[in-house]
């Protein structure tokens, strides 16, 4: 069992997260903006857990699954602000950061310079909490748009060229909070290893209801018309189970260290480049599995904020590092998304 710090836990990733570290019967601290509208989102997660230690605590662990020491949840609410100070919530050691947290990841916001530079500090002062909470591990969560626009196989060690303010403010919150740890490492103040990893394109039920893949299928399944972009470009999908799988295999790798980055190296986590295909093609995966209901139209829709980038991502070193590998076809993952989506009809 491990205590981990999980920021931004209210989003997609970050309850899908909260959810496998509590199945595999650890702490978990998620840290929520005060007031936040995404609470609820972790409603259920809460439940289920809450309903299992009360079942643990009757005498009957082993058919709840929770043997020994069982799993805990504790939602706090702070602001990312103000993550240094998070000890004063959290009143014992923790080993593992994940910092999921970011103001203003939405794509009408990625354009903003000062919205998105804010994350910044933030990012730092996420480290700083780490640091007097005692963790030796943190893992922060980049982006594709680090990368900017590309035509070619996108690996770790290219050289970044971000478009919008998000892609250009993850960059230079990455090279900071890494520069920092090798400070403290350097200085003797604190040894914690720093992972960057850069998450491509997600999917999965839980995702934003505006999604490509949520609208596609919500349009295809009540027969409506969508209208999409050209769509010709190279696009790479990842399931969110393949994606929290990657992201653990990371975060409690137990040789990490021997690597050549000594535990202190950036990751992509995407699908694998065999499985990358033109955007269009995905689109018309979901028409069919959809029953080809409805209709859509290409070259409709303006580019997103990063500009009509390809989606060739290059996923060896994370492989080689962990021995992760996606399980979940894209296919495979829609028949799941449009049975959920069924049960709610």
């Amino acid at each position: 069992m491990s205590k981990i710090v999980v920021t931004g836990a209210t989003s997609f990733l970050g309850t899908s997260i909260v959810r496998k570290l509590l199945s595999r019967n650890h702490q978990v601290f998620a840290v929520v903006r005060p007031g936040s509208k995404n609470r609820g989102a972790l409603r259920e997660v809460e439940e289920e857990y809450g309903a299992r230690a009360e079942a643990a605590d009757k005498g009957k662990a082993a058919d709840a699954g929770l043997e020994g020491e069982k799993a805990s949840l504790y939602v706090i609410e702070e602001e990312l602000s103000q993550l240094d100070r998070l000890h004063q919530q959290v009143k014992v050691p923790c080993e593992i950061w994940i910092h999921l947290g970011w103001d203003g990841a939405g794509s009408e916001n990625r354009t903003k310079p000062e919205l998105q530079r804010k994350n910044i500090p933030d990012t730092l002062k996420a480290l700083e909490g780490a640091r007097q909470l005692g963790c030796k591990r943190f893992l922060y969560s980049g982006s594709q748009a680090e990368y900017g626009v590309c035509q070619s196989l996108m690996s770790e060690d290219i050289v970044c060229h971000p478009v919008s303010e998000y892609g250009k403010a993850k960059v230079e919150a990455g090279v900071r909070a890494a520069k920092l740890c090798e400070r403290w490492r350097a200085g003797g103040i604190w040894d914690m290893e720093f992972i960057h990893v850069r998450i491509f394109s997600i999917y999965g039920t839980g995702d934003h209801p505006w999604s490509l893949v949520n609208t596609c299928l919500d349009t295809f399944l009540r027969g409506g018309h969508m209208e999409l972009g050209a769509c010709t470009q190279q696009w790479n999908f990842l399931y969110i189970d393949d994606l929290v799988d990657g992201v653990l295999s990371l975060v409690f790798c137990e040789h990490l260290k021997e690597t050549e980055d000594a535990g202190r190296g950036i990751y992509n986590i995407a699908g694998d480049v065999e499985a990358t295909m033109p955007l269009r093609n995905y689109v018309e995966t979901m028409y069919e599995l959809c029953g080809r209901r409805g209709d859509f139209t290409y070259g409709v829709l303006p580019v997103n904020a990063e500009g009509p980038a390809n989606l060739i991502p290059d996923v060896r070193k994370l492989k080689e590092v962990t021995g992760w590998r996606p399980k979940v076809s894209f296919e495979e993952g829609i028949r799941r998304m449009i049975a959920e989506k069924q049960k709610n009809l």
